[in-house]
């Protein structure tokens, strides 16, 4: 009798697991609405002139040579908007964007290129006049990004492998090097992340 008990409570415990199991979904995962756009790559820095002509390579001034950049979706998931981060390698920049996923293109004119210069806009715009530790006000400093494209399949890993490219111009308020050694702007360039090393 013990045998039949026994065997009647493990085939009621194993119904409950398959049937606990047994999930019925219609959702597909996928990805973010900016997925195309979205990603690790792996960019330089160079500065321009207001044409385009480069005045200084990346390894000549600034030093900015393949480092990580990041694009990535909104929490809202917006299809309009994406964040850009240069995690800390080249200005500290980390902000929203407007983007027109279609084309792959993206450009934004005097944005708070991150929180510090989010909060100091937000002091002044109190009434307030944010100091330095020095006691020196400080501006809410801004960047402007112009013909940022992301060219799909466009540009070559290090093994020769087609792989999306991304580009695009920035500018900062709060760049004093421009006039002093004769550049526009930043032309930041490079590919998706691939995972390869030389």
């Amino acid at each position: 009798m013990k045998k039949y008990i026994s065997l009647a409570l493990m085939t009621i415990a194993l119904s409950f697991g398959f049937v606990s199991c047994d999930v019925e979904t219609n959702e597909e995962p996928g990805g973010t609405n900016v997925q195309n756009m979205a990603g690790r790559w792996t960019v330089s820095v160079s500065q321009v002139d207001e044409n385009g002509n480069v005045v200084f390579e990346p390894e000549d001034l600034f030093g900015v040579v393949d480092v990580d950049l990041f694009t990535f979706n909104t929490s809202a998931n917006s299809s309009t908007e994406m964040w850009i981060d240069d995690d800390g390698n080249f200005w500290d920049f980390k902000f929203k964007m407007p983007i027109n996923y279609g084309a792959g293109t993206f450009s934004t004119p005097d944005i708070y290129y991150n929180d510090d210069m989010r909060e100091i806009a937000e002091l002044i715009a109190a009434g307030q006049t944010p100091t330095d530790k020095n006691g020196n006000p400080l501006t809410a400093e801004t960047a402007t990004i112009t013909d940022g494209k992301i060219l799909y399949g466009q540009g070559h890993n290090i093994h020769g492998m087609p792989t999306d490219s991304i580009s695009f111009y920035v500018t900062f308020s709060d760049d004093p090097y421009g006039a002093q050694f004769g550049y526009a702007k930043h032309h930041v360039a490079g590919t998706r992340y691939s995972g390869f090393y030389e």
